[in-house]
């Protein structure tokens, strides 16, 4: 036993570089990996030899990864303040450029996604926020994907999550949508005084080219005030009476004029 003890140190030290130089990737990871500072290549996914104190590598993960956008203080083209938070979903598509044009990918996708945030809803009203959430979203992941190609990362999709607005504002809302059913409730009942009188005039111009048909509407106005709980006592006149009357007064004024 004490014959193998020399050997012992020296294997510890192999086992212990074996170890360092064995790396194995999941399907969804690829190693970056540089040699002596330079780099050489992406490697992975299974099992990967690096020549430890030679070779370095860094991890990339290629699944997509979701980034909670911080609450943000956007002012309104309209120059409302909102507080609006999203959440963005993205991807590293180009391992190299990921971990060699930027720093921290993570950081600077997120960084990026909050002043984009803040940049594009400011020059929106407080009503496209709300009602063209959209298109909006659409925006910011093109603004966000044409500016993070350069890091080799692919913005699946943007998502405005939530617009806050401070109490002042939610019931001058309020009063504004109470406004606008009134006016709506308004236009409907002037459209409905204008289909009435429409109607109106052409039955009267259906009645008044058939004396009998005068006089079977007069006689059912006179029918629906005649219920058995009214207290009016109705003599039906006939019209031709009533014509021969209107007759008689314009001959009487005419001749009042002549004299």
């Amino acid at each position: 036993m004490e014959q193998f003890i020399p050997y012992l140190a020296p294997l510890l030290i192999l086992v212990f570089i074996i170890g360092a130089a064995i790396r194995i990737l999941p399907e969804y990871q690829r190693g970056v990996v540089f040699f002596l500072g330079r780099f050489q290549g992406v490697k992975g996914p299974g099992l990967i030899i690096i020549i430890p104190g030679v070779q370095q590598m860094t991890r990339v993960d290629l699944r997509v990864i979701t980034l909670d956008v911080p609450s943000q203080d956007v002012i309104s083209r309209d120059n409302v303040t909102v507080h609006v938070n999203a959440v963005l979903y993205f991807r590293v598509v180009d391992p190299e450029r990921a971990i060699i044009r930027v720093e921290d990918f993570g950081a600077a996708t997120s960084q990026l996604a909050q002043t984009t945030l803040r940049s594009v809803l400011g020059k929106h009203d407080l009503d496209e926020m709300l009602s063209e959430r959209d298109k909006l979203n659409s925006d910011i992941q093109d603004i966000i994907d044409a500016q993070t190609e350069e890091w080799g990362i692919k913005v699946v999709n943007v998502e405005i999550k939530q617009v806050d607005l401070n109490e002042s504002m939610v019931r001058a809302i309020g009063r504004q949508a109470e406004a606008e059913r009134e006016r709506r409730a308004k236009v409907i009942h002037a459209e409905g005084e204008l289909q009435a009188s429409e109607k109106l005039l052409q039955a009267a111009q259906v009645m008044s080219a058939s004396s009998g048909s005068m006089q079977l509407r007069y006689l059912q106005t006179l029918a629906d005030m005649s219920n058995g709980n009214a207290s009016t006592i109705v003599f039906p006149l006939p019209i031709e009476i009533m014509d021969a009357l209107v007759s008689t007064k314009g001959r009487s004024e005419k001749t009042g004029d002549a004299d």
